[in-house]
């Protein structure tokens, strides 16, 4: 008797854990842009949503908002609470100058443990930074790490956001990144309809990496236009609750600019 319920006590903290994490599993690209393609961020098949992570920061973000004026581009910018209530004016100057402000969690952190109401709170706490310092209310959000554990999904939806990941990335936060290996490993992965992944800050990424991104910057819009795409935020981009599969129009990363 004893034994069986220390296995039904002991299934529990499992089975909560199972429960926390499962959704997780749409980190994955082939799961989510297969099965999940609304979620991936798929929309319509002429266009491509820009979209930044883990800013805003004064050091990096005021050079990411000049070069896509330059572009005449807008982009969807996932922002991190405790940077928004640090720097509010940059907040409400990326919306100003046109681009979205989406919330990306009140830290970066990664979830280890199931805290149901702590996602809640700290998502909520975000989208009321991102409300009071740009005077517009959020839509979407993001994970740290595109974790989206059930607590965190559930808080999104709580607040009223709805969640996008991503459907290729620039592998831009390494300290390797080149803006060479950030626009080719971008192109690899994008196609028509697709959401590309990139970061206007180091904040959790190596030191200075966020040059890298900049510099690759026109580059991965120019081959984006030459493939018949256009280039814009994730309100533009024609979203919807199950996406819509985009034809093969594939990048292709030519010569970079000197």
């Amino acid at each position: 008797m004893r034994s069986g319920r220390a296995v039904r006590y002991a299934a529990v903290p499992v089975a909560a854990g199972l429960a926390h994490i499962g959704t997780a599993g749409t980190w994955l690209p082939g799961v989510r842009r297969r099965w999940f393609p609304g979620l991936a961020g798929q929309g319509s098949p002429g266009h491509i949503a820009l979209t930044f992570d883990d800013g805003p920061d004064p050091a990096s973000t005021p050079c990411f908002l000049d070069v896509l004026d330059t572009l005449g581009v807008r982009a969807t910018f996932f922002v991190l609470g405790e940077n928004v209530v640090r720097h509010p004016a940059l907040a409400r100057e990326l919306v100003l100058r046109g681009h979205e402000a989406a919330v990306h969690g009140w830290t970066h952190s990664r979830p280890w443990r199931p805290a149901p109401r702590r996602d809640a709170e700290e998502v909520r706490r975000a989208a009321d930074a991102v409300g009071r310092a740009t005077g517009s209310a959020p839509r979407w959000y993001r994970p740290p790490y595109g974790i989206l554990t059930s607590g965190r999904w559930a808080a999104a939806r709580r607040a009223g956001l709805r969640t996008v990941l991503w459907t290729a990335w620039g592998e831009d936060w390494r300290r390797d990144a080149t803006p060479e290996s950030v626009r080719t490993t971008a192109a690899a992965g994008l196609r028509g309809g697709g959401t590309l992944l990139l970061h206007d800050t180091d904040h959790a990424s190596a030191a200075e990496s966020w040059r890298a991104t900049l510099g690759a910057l026109p580059d991965i819009v120019a081959d984006c236009r030459a493939a018949g795409l256009t280039v814009g935020s994730l309100g533009e981009h024609g979203l919807t609750e199950g996406g819509t599969p985009g034809p093969e129009r594939v990048l292709r990363a030519g010569p970079v600019r000197g």
